[in-house]
């Protein structure tokens, strides 16, 4: 892939550059800023923004580096800027447009998903009217569930007929509209606040997803944040709370009250993966902006990988000491990545144990099994009903990998 140049290399102290547009909001004792139409974000301290300021009002940066030092903060101050270096790091980032009139080329901007919907079109999903409307129907769902024991999910309620392919039928036709609920609440929310929003395949150590990207929502206030990390789990809580109140009115013995019971399971179970928080999902961002973590996931892994090298270091002239890549965090910043690294680990190990088991064991049981029964002495049904479990496994595991590869050469390009 060729680089596009940032022009990075034409900025001296006496250039004049033009900025992109850019969208930026306090966060603590920083300033988020950056591009929604490219989803990229940098936290920058109070003189940095006042850098951009100057910058954006047509300063060279020989007389931003003037203004700067003129109320105490000359660029070789400690607590200063280098703003030569400062304009540079933000040609990298894709920020600016023009440097001395030369226009900068520029990479296109990853296509948005589902493109012809437009913000105003989409706004009535930041009401706050729908948050409570949410919280009424799982309210009044969990109260049905309180008064009648027999409306309470129980995993016999997936095995609602006695033929495997019907189960499994529903179950993947529901969790697939269900999921594409999901991502598409995700993207609407997003898409209202004025983030472009891209849905895709992705991996999460075993797991096949279909994620979101919402690069941007960084720069939208902590409601409009919570509401589009919150939506998915909002879609799920919702169709499994109407199921249930749905599931109180029909009758009790019949096929539809089965399904719709098979449903409430269908709805809730994907919750389970939500919680996993060592996996970046839903809740991991919730957690993450709470704790005013900057990127939770990667400075974890940086922690546990520092105290695993630490585990089986041992210092010489020659093997210096190590040094602790929490460190240069906030205190606060710093206890939550140290905590999450515990959990990061702890997760990682469970699922993929988990993996050798249990579920590799029961997918090589379902193989075999029907690939048996792909033989003459089986009926017409049993050969249909094999196809399909053979199609189901290897199709979802053939486009994990590819997902997988196409994820990696993407990092790598």
């Amino acid at each position: 892939m060729t680089e596009v140049d940032s022009g990075a290399e034409q900025i001296t102290s006496s250039s004049r550059i033009k900025l992109h547009e850019l969208a930026s909001r306090r966060d603590g004792n920083e300033w988020i800023i950056g591009r929604i139409a490219t989803g990229r974000c940098v936290a920058v301290p109070d003189e940095g923004i006042r850098a951009i300021r100057l910058l954006d009002e047509g300063l060279s940066i020989a007389q931003v580096a003037t203004h700067l030092g003129s109320d105490g903060e000359a660029e070789d101050d400690e607590d200063g800027i280098d703003v030569v270096q400062f304009a540079r790091d933000l040609a990298g980032l894709g920020f600016i447009a023009a440097v001395d009139g030369n226009q900068i080329p520029q990479s296109a901007a990853p296509k948005s998903s589902f493109s012809m919907l437009h913000p105003h079109q989409v706004r009535f999903a930041l009401s706050p009217i729908i948050p409570i409307f949410v919280l009424c129907l799982l309210l009044s769902a969990t109260v049905s569930a309180v008064r009648r024991p027999d409306l309470r999910p129980n995993y016999r309620d997936l095995l609602w007929s006695q033929q495997g392919s019907a189960v499994m039928g529903l179950t993947i036709a529901a969790s697939w509209i269900l999921l594409v609920l999901h991502e598409l609440a995700h993207l609407i929310v997003a898409r209202a606040v004025g983030v472009p929003a891209r849905i895709n395949f992705g991996t999460r150590l075993q797991f096949l997803v279909m994620q979101t990207d919402i690069s941007g929502i960084e720069l939208a206030s902590r409601r409009h944040r919570m509401t589009a990390y919150l939506a998915g789990i909002a879609v799920n809580l919702t169709v499994a709370s109407l199921a249930m109140l749905t599931l109180a009115l029909v009758s009790p013995n019949g096929t539809s009250a089965r399904i719709i019971a098979a449903l409430v399971l269908i709805s809730l179970l994907p919750l389970t993966f939500q919680c996993m928080i060592f996996m970046r999902t839903d809740l991991y961002f919730v957690l993450q902006d709470f704790m005013r973590c900057r990127n939770l996931y990667d400075d974890g892994r940086k922690y546990a990988a520092y105290l695993l090298q630490r585990t089986l270091h041992t210092g010489t002239e020659t093997n210096p000491p190590l040094h602790d890549p929490s460190r240069i965090l906030e205190p606060i910043e710093r206890r939550a990545v140290r905590l999450y690294s515990i959990g990061l680990v702890a997760g990682t190990v469970m699922c993929l144990g988990l993996m050798a088991i249990i579920t590799l064991p029961a997918e090589y049981t379902l193989l075999r099994s029907a690939i048996s029964r792909l033989g003459p002495n089986y009926t017409r049904w049993e050969h249909l009903d094999a196809a399909f479990v053979l199609a189901s496994i290897c199709g979802t595991n053939a486009l994990w990998a590819v997902t997988r590869w196409k994820s990696r050469a993407k990092r790598n390009s």
